[in-house]
């Protein structure tokens, strides 16, 4: 996590395996504080997540989505971003009515 913290503080990008992990824990940390199934969370290319409890999705796109890049996702979990500045550079999109609850699980850490 040291290496991700640097990055994030304008150090040199870690190696993508080391991002890879880092994200896919992130998004087990999210799912194991809100389970459920109303909002799906994507960072690709490392993975995607169904989180937070109330109507479940099972076929093609879902209402509520979050979707980032590996970069703002991680300063988002570790406190060093905010949701409000993501979402209006554009390096952070959020459909659905449900899709905004995932800021107030964040930070993760």
């Amino acid at each position: 996590m040291a290496a991700v913290l640097a990055w994030l503080d304008g150090g040199p990008e870690p190696e993508r395996p080391l991002l890879k992990a880092a994200v896919k824990e992130s998004l087990s940390a999210l799912v194991e504080r809100a389970p459920g199934r109303s909002v799906e969370v994507r960072v690709p290319p490392f993975g995607a997540v169904q989180c937070i409890e109330g109507p479940r999705h099972t076929r093609g796109t879902p209402p509520n989505v979050v979707e980032t890049d590996p970069r703002t996702w991680l300063g988002l979990v570790t406190g060093v971003g905010s949701w409000d500045d993501a979402q209006a550079s554009g390096r952070l999109a959020a459909s659905g009515s449900r899709a905004g609850e995932v800021a107030g699980l964040l930070p993760l850490l």
